[in-house]
């Protein structure tokens, strides 16, 4: 009992409580329709009456509980009174396949919910009562406890125990009609199966997507953030020498840092779980524009563009720009001068890319030495095993770093 108490003590019991009478006193509207039929039918014994009242009244309940609004407003209420964790029920049509019964499990709740809200306050009502009357025998009254027939006369010092009995039940059937509903409420309220499949399909779809955000924010910031660090080094060296070389540099960082601030916007809406706008598409068609980019920061640039590349579209052109521009944004870190061959070729089933660069020790300051996070050829890696691509990257000989990737390949119409 002193368990009991303590656990009426805590705020959740309190508003558990509330929330069991609440239902049962929601439930009251519907009443007088549950009486019509049985007033109706006069000559049924009264037993047969009652039970009928109760069957129509649990059924207009129920039937209330099929409105998704209804347990939209459940599950609402019984995360902040009865103090359940519930995750909001899945909008639109329930998933394809799902059980017939899922749709019942609200108008069973809903019964429940009231049923325990009744029997609750009906019985705390009643004990509150006789442990408040019990001990008016100290002033000389009589009181006489009767039930199912059999009355007891309750006088002396034991209608004091007995009051306090009756109020320690009281307080243990709220202890009870909380432990219910919260017991009840993930099991009835909480997600089906299906909808816990729907739920899982529409996280994992999530994920997937930001783990895509994330390499493409790897990727674009990186990339521009390489570039733009050696062009303004270049600007400033030659912005006396040659300044029109210098307002090209500058003109270079303008345009890839604008770039990157549209992938970034987009990528910081989807991430906040806002409804962004359209996604910055850099395909194929962009690559002539970044090689151009990489000749401002001083770099040379061999390019060889062969196969129909303008037909290579959708998602394997994005994939295959951003691949690129990762591997010529380690090159530009990394390499130690010399020309960066780039390769891609289109062929009738693959899409070929290659880049390589020179490698070995530097002379002199470096003005291309950048801290990196190690995340570039793993999310690579990555990116190319999701489409089903080879994928290699190393030293080639003594001088060379090679990132070689080919992916399979459907050329549009």
């Amino acid at each position: 009992m002193n368990r009991g108490i303590g656990l009426l003590l805590r705020g959740s019991t309190y508003s558990g409580v509330l929330f069991a009478y609440c239902g049962a006193l929601a439930s009251l509207p519907l009443l007088p329709f549950a009486l019509l039929p049985a007033l109706s039918w006069r000559s049924a014994p009264e037993s047969v009456q009652i039970v009928l009242v109760l069957l129509i009244w649990a059924a207009l309940v129920g039937v209330a509980g099929l409105a998704r609004p209804v347990r939209r407003a459940l599950v609402a209420s019984a995360r902040r009174l009865l103090r359940v964790s519930l995750p909001n029920p899945v909008s639109g049509r329930p998933a394809s396949g799902s059980p017939g019964l899922d749709r019942w499990r609200t108008p069973l709740w809903l019964v429940l919910h009231v049923a325990v809200g009744w029997t609750g306050a009906l019985a705390s009502g009643v004990l509150f009562i006789m442990g408040l009357s019990l001990p008016m025998n100290w002033l000389g009254g009589e009181v006489r406890a009767s039930l199912f027939g059999t009355s007891v006369r309750v006088s002396g010092g034991w209608s004091w125990v007995a009051a306090a009995a009756c109020i320690l039940l009281a307080l243990a059937v709220c202890v009870l009609v909380t432990k219910a509903l919260r017991w009840s409420a993930p099991r009835l309220l909480g997600p089906s199966a299906a909808e816990r499949l729907a739920l899982a399909a529409e996280r994992e779809l999530l994920l997937a997507e930001r783990n895509r955000i994330a390499h493409e924010l790897h990727d674009s910031i990186g990339h521009t953030l390489t570039a733009t660090t050696i062009q303004a080094a270049v600007a400033g060296e030659v912005l006396s020498a040659d300044p029109a070389a210098a307002r090209a540099a500058m003109r270079s960082i303008e345009e890839s840092t604008r770039a990157a601030l549209e992938d970034l916007d987009y990528a910081l809406g989807v991430l906040r779980e806002e409804q962004p706008g359209t996604a910055p598409t850099r395909t194929l068609a962009d690559l002539p524009e970044l090689l151009e980019r990489l000749r401002h920061t001083g770099a040379t640039v061999e390019a060889e563009l062969s196969g129909e590349l303008a037909r290579v579209q959708g998602t394997l052109s994005r994939a295959a720009y951003r691949i690129l521009q990762e591997g010529l944004t380690n090159a530009l870190r990394h390499g130690v001068g010399g020309p960066i061959q780039v390769r891609a070729a289109a062929g009738p089933d693959g899409l070929d890319l290659t880049v390589v660069n020179r490698t070995g020790a530097r002379t002199g300051p470096n003005p291309r030495s950048f801290s990196t996070s190690g995340h570039g050829l793993p999310g690579l890696a990555e990116r190319v095993r999701l489409l089903q691509g080879e994928f290699r990257s190393g030293p080639e000989g003594t001088q060379h770093w090679r990132l070689a990737v080919r992916l399979p390949v459907r050329v549009s119409a």
